[in-house]
């Protein structure tokens, strides 16, 4: 009787005990030169269907790259799901220069930016990660372990920051093509030494994001991520921006960091206590917003 109250007590709360890994480990390419790598990622993830959005080699780590593609069946997810959720549309791929590959982990992104819609949107989930795992290998998983059931509502700790924070909201523009053709001319222009990484817009929807390289030097992606020993987790890269109706939004650095880098110390992120207001203020001027300090 005790073991088969045991059997029942696991099977009711194995999905609560789930531990998930943000970054997947993938097979190493030849080593070189960065950009070497990632045409030889690219050359698989496009044999294997997957379109490329963009690519970002991140300015003060040249040994270091991200390779974003889209996948049609999360696109559709999105499409379906709406909102915010276009956040999640680019599937990023870290590179290094010595041929180490790794790659975004879907099960535990989508159950973070899906919420309460990854369930019905988990077969797109499951088909991309088979997919990925076939086209670049599917090792080890690494990077931290959350428990899948928390992802979802996920902060970093009590008093933090979720997915939905009011902090998210950068700027209110006329209208949806206004607020997509801010966001793109100010990354075109370099506003706050920002560059465009990447594109994806759903005009019916009223959604759009964009991959955000942050190129300050001494608040950049470069400069951030070298300071919490965080360069094995390079596919948390590159920040987004996005665009839901006439709003534009970016991820609070508190969750956002946080997630991409969830097994850090409070020691590692009080290195950078004054990124996630710095990203907020780079990013307030992309959207062309006025920050107020």
């Amino acid at each position: 009787m005790k073991r088969a109250f045991g059997m029942l007590w696991f099977l009711l709360w194995s999905p609560w005990a789930l531990a998930l890994a943000p970054y997947i480990s993938g097979d190493r390419v030849s080593g070189g030169d960065v950009a070497q790598v990632l045409a030889a990622v690219e050359k698989k993830t496009g044999a294997a269907g997957f379109a490329t959005l963009g690519k970002y080699q991140v300015q003060g780590l040249p040994q270091y790259a991200v390779l974003v593609v889209s996948d049609k069946g999360i696109l559709d997810a999105i499409h379906r799901i709406g909102g915010s959720n276009i956040v999640g549309a680019g599937i990023r791929i870290g590179v290094q220069a010595d041929g180490t590959v790794s790659y975004m982990n879907p099960d535990y992104w989508y159950r973070a930016f899906f919420r309460n819609h990854f369930t019905r949107e988990q077969a797109a989930v499951k088909a991309v990660q088979a997919r990925l795992g076939q086209a670049l290998g599917a090792g080890i998983g690494f990077g931290g372990d959350e428990r899948a059931a928390e992802l979802p509502h996920y902060r970093y700790m009590a008093g933090m920051e979720r997915f939905d924070s009011d902090k998210n909201e950068l700027n209110t523009l006329p209208d949806f093509n206004t607020a997509v053709t801010t966001v793109r001319d100010n990354l075109a222009k370099g506003v706050n030494h920002t560059a465009e990484v990447y594109e994806v817009v759903m005009p019916d929807k009223k959604i759009a994001v964009f991959g955000v390289a942050m190129n300050d030097d001494n608040m950049g992606d470069g400069r951030w991520v070298y300071k919490i020993d965080g360069t094995d987790y390079i596919a948390g890269l590159p920040y987004e921006i996005y665009v839901v109706g006439n709003k534009v939004y970016a991820l609070y650095a508190r969750y956002r960091i946080a997630l991409g880098w969830p097994n850090l110390s409070m020691g590692h992120f009080t290195r950078i206590a004054d990124i996630p207001d710095e990203i907020r203020e780079t990013m307030i001027g992309v959207a062309g917003g006025v920050y107020q300090r």
